[in-house]
């Protein structure tokens, strides 16, 4: 069948243009898809070619990913559903990850509609809910896992670098588990969207070393959610023995660490990456409850046909955005 699919052509060319879209098989729901929220560091960081998949860098020599369907988030109403499925019906909001596409370097894709997707790659979301709040879910659990893999006790210190949406997301994780949590941001736009309760501190306009004066020696958790090694070295003598490191940013060929580094703070590193069933579970009902704010960080809808300009925005770094949105 034909659709309609957001395409990276090669580096740094966009296209919103028809795609082939592999029949339906006994497993798959299909979807049409109302919104699909962009992961603007991931897929920027493919349609510059600094990666060749997943959490791998880009070398000379390797194939060239395109042309490609990036992204990996969507919410819409089912169509149709294979005969194996069972728990779903037509008609139903959910959210989907990962469908399947036709003539791309691989053959899978997020910003994709009709999107035939996988059971293993669909998730109810509640009927009654927005579900514009959920259409960011797999971006979202990232942050929510960053914040839910260290241990944290009430009052904990936790300083989460990066003002981007993982980092909104750990940070309010980290704040609903009961730590004190400062984020560190060079956007005040963006840092005006954290919960009163959390710190923001700007480092284009303040010292970090003087706004964290009051914590040295007493972080318990540091998160480096946009992968500067840099920022984390230079917080590292802030942190207290037995504290933990979350790192969630890509650091392409740059992710290197002294482990005996680690060892002098009896530090424990955590490395998430990717989604699971459980935390998928969990995230939608963080969004549920109310403590993991979505919406509010959605600066920018486009309409999808309008998917260049949304990809001109996210490349100006003289633009100020987070969350963007495509409306199907």
């Amino acid at each position: 069948m034909i659709g309609k699919g957001v395409v990276f052509k090669e580096r740094l060319k966009v296209a919103y243009q028809d795609v082939s879209i592999p029949e339906p098989q006994v497993d798959d729901v299909v979807i049409s898809v109302e919104y699909s929220w962009i992961s603007n560091g991931t897929e920027s960081s493919y349609l510059r070619g600094e990666r060749s998949n997943g959490e791998t860098a880009f070398k000379n020599g390797d194939p060239i990913p395109f042309p490609q369907i990036n992204g990996y988030q969507k919410v819409g109403k089912i169509t149709s559903i294979g005969a194996n499925v069972t728990g779903f019906n037509v008609g139903e909001r959910v959210f989907a990850a990962m469908s399947k596409v036709e003539g791309m370097f691989v053959p899978y894709g997020g910003h994709i509609s009709p999107a035939v997707t996988p059971l293993s790659q669909v998730w109810k979301i509640p009927s009654a809910a927005d579900p514009l709040a959920y259409s960011g879910l797999v971006l979202t659990q990232v942050g929510y896992n960053c914040g839910m893999c260290p241990p944290v006790k009430a009052g904990d210190y936790a300083v989460v670098i990066g003002d981007g949406m993982v980092g909104q997301w750990a940070a309010q994780t980290l704040l609903h588990r009961g730590a004190q949590v400062f984020v560190l941001g060079r956007h005040q736009d963006r840092l005006d969207l954290l919960p009163a309760a959390i710190t923001a501190i700007n480092t284009k306009q303040t010292s970090r070393d003087e706004a964290l004066k009051a914590v040295n020696g007493k972080v318990a958790i540091i998160v480096d959610s946009v992968g500067s090694m840099e920022s984390v070295l230079k917080l590292f003598p802030l942190a207290k023995v037995d504290s933990h490191l979350v790192s969630a940013g890509f650091y392409e060929a740059d992710g290197r660490i002294d482990i005996q580094l680690l060892r002098t703070k009896r530090m424990t590193l955590y490395c998430p990456s990717g989604w699971t069933q459980a935390a998928m579970d969990e995230t939608i009902v963080g969004i549920t409850e109310g403590w993991l704010q979505t919406i509010p960080l959605i600066t920018h809808h486009f309409p999808v046909e309008q998917a260049v300009e949304a990809w001109d925005l996210i490349l100006d770094p003289s633009k100020n955005k987070l969350g963007v949105v495509l409306d199907w």
